[in-house]
């Protein structure tokens, strides 16, 4: 009961990275970390304060590892596209004489 529980909540939890930068993917990551490992350090009456503060933390240094990962993707790379590419330029309308 609980092994196909966990496993459609690993498949959500992986399909929500798939639009993500790698800031954001380790902003995330950071945090989720941050957050268990604070609460399990953390003394018995404080786990939710001890969470609060690693997810925080955990956050913070996730999304400036992910920055630096995509800092050197774009030195490597170049500068990504935009997703949509370019925008049109308005045609001018043809001016018709009577």
């Amino acid at each position: 009961m609980k092994m196909p529980f966990l496993l459609s909540l690993f498949a959500a939890f992986s399909f929500a990275f798939i639009g993500c930068t790698p800031t954001q993917q380790g902003a995330t990551t950071g945090a989720a970390a941050g957050a268990g490992i604070g609460a399990l350090v953390s003394k018995d009456g404080k786990r939710g304060k001890g969470a609060l503060i690693g997810g925080a933390i955990g956050g913070l240094g996730g999304a400036a590892i992910g920055s630096a990962q995509e800092n050197k993707q774009q030195q490597y790379y170049g500068p990504q596209p935009q997703p949509y590419g370019p925008q049109p330029q308005p045609q001018p309308q043809p001016q018709y004489r009577y």
